[in-house]
């Protein structure tokens, strides 16, 4: 199995919601089979059961089973539709990849199969008391899980919840960005900042249409290792390619037919975006979180507020973090592996751009916005403050023609964590004597 195919099995897996389910299903049958040779070995049971209350309690656990599931799904539709009318489709992503959901069908079909091969054995003279008491504990387990489920359902349907959860998506993103970054047979550019002097001696065009998912950097530095030649990416991870698209050129040695075809295997295209090694995706989703709370349909700036306290944990992770150092040069890597990624502009502007101009009438926005602004400014490496001072500028003049002719100017050129009502915060003077 190629790696391409394996990273495609393992995301179906995570989004899958029927392969644990028919696991536990399959498992439920195996353990009726044990719990029924454990009756058949004497008196064992604590709990006896006449034949009619066994089937009685049999059937009950049953009809208990399905109907919990049905509940189960129904709340899960439920939740599918409000999370996409509230925060983003996009962060249906990792609402069915929960692992307490998946529990939860997985214990009530594993205890309905259970149950069922346990009601054929009863018969008059023969009750298997063991498994008619672990059907009727199956059932209670599952409506506790059920509980559990339902917790988190509702935990979860907070805008707040949702952008912690996706800024964690997007630490664990990163942190696996930065253990690429320090191997040294990969460079990682900004993208279109660095062109090879070179033609190319191949270019691996897309055979299919799909956005690059992930990519096999082992298995692509193995390659450029043993052909001694460079492997330089023409887009990143996240970017859709369509049929015909080049996605990778090679320099150097001319690879031989096979290994040059095997390089798409390396690849893994899909539908979407995945947050495996994409920290942006996370950002993105963030603030599609964000501007939708803006839109007149909705207009709760309060729910953006929320949002960008955790969108700037996840640019200040971004902006303080120094790139580790055992990292290839493109200048002077001869064999291996380039890949463009974004830069710390890049992210910045993706995670302030569009709330800035989707909130420009929000004070509540424009104030945490110059909070989070004035914090990174703090925050981030020395190198990576013009960028923030820009975004500052923009911000000025998104208030300024906003509110030219608003009494309001004054405070919406404030700053407040809180967005409005924290503690008061008066203007402070820039060196340059302009308003901050």
């Amino acid at each position: 199995m190629s790696w391409g195919v394996a990273f495609r099995v393992r995301q179906y897996v995570k989004n899958s919601l029927w392969l644990a389910p028919l696991v536990a299903g399959l498992g439920g049958l195996v353990l009726a089979e044990l719990a029924y040779w454990l009756d058949m070995q004497g008196d064992l049971s604590v709990l006896q059961y006449s034949p009619e209350t066994a089937t009685a309690v049999v059937s009950a656990t049953i009809a208990a089973v399905v109907s919990l599931t049905g509940f189960v799904v129904t709340v899960t539709v439920l939740g599918v539709q409000q999370a996409t009318g509230i925060f983003s489709p996009r962060y249906m992503r990792l609402w069915y990849r929960d692992g307490r959901l998946k529990l939860v069908l997985a214990e009530l079909v594993g205890t309905l199969m259970f149950s069922i091969s346990v009601i054929r054995r009863i018969q008059s003279d023969l009750v298997p008391d063991i498994s008619v008491s672990m059907a009727g504990l199956g059932v209670s387990v599952g409506l506790l899980l059920f509980l559990l489920y339902f917790d988190r359902f509702l935990h979860r349907m907070r805008p707040v919840a949702v952008a912690a959860l996706l800024a964690r998506e997007g630490r664990r993103a990163f942190e696996a960005w930065l253990d690429e970054a320090v191997r040294p047979d990969i460079a990682l550019v900004a993208g279109g900042s660095w062109a090879p002097a070179t033609a190319p001696t191949f270019v691996l065009r897309a055979a299919r249409s799909g956005t690059i998912q992930a990519i096999d950097t082992v298995g692509f530095s193995a390659v450029a290792r043993q052909h001694g030649c460079l492997i330089v990416f023409r887009h990143a991870v996240g970017d859709f390619m369509p049929v015909g698209a080049a996605i990778l050129e090679i320099h150097g040695t001319t690879l031989p037919n096979t290994d040059a075809e095997s390089l798409s295997s390396m690849l893994a295209l899909g539908a979407e975006r995945t947050f495996e090694q994409d920290p942006a995706f996370a950002i993105r989703v963030m603030v599609d979180i964000a501007i939708r709370a803006l839109s007149p349909a909705v207009n709760d700036p309060t729910t953006t507020v929320q949002v960008l306290d955790y969108l700037e944990e996840t640019l200040r992770l971004v902006g303080a973090t120094a790139r580790p150092s055992g990292g290839a040069s493109p200048e002077t890597l001869t064999s291996g592996v380039i890949i463009p990624v974004r830069t710390w502009p890049d992210f910045l502007a993706l995670g302030i751009t569009e709330i800035r101009e989707c909130g420009a009438s929000s004070i509540q926005v424009m104030r945490r916005l110059r909070a989070l602004l004035e914090e990174l400014g703090e925050l981030v490496l020395p190198e990576h403050r013009p960028a923030v001072d820009e975004e500052v500028r923009r911000l000025d003049a998104t208030v300024t023609a906003a509110y030219a002719n608003s009494v309001d100017l004054d405070r919406a050129r404030s700053r407040d964590h809180q967005g409005i009502g924290g503690p008061a915060v008066g203007l402070e003077a820039r060196s340059d004597g302009t308003a901050r």
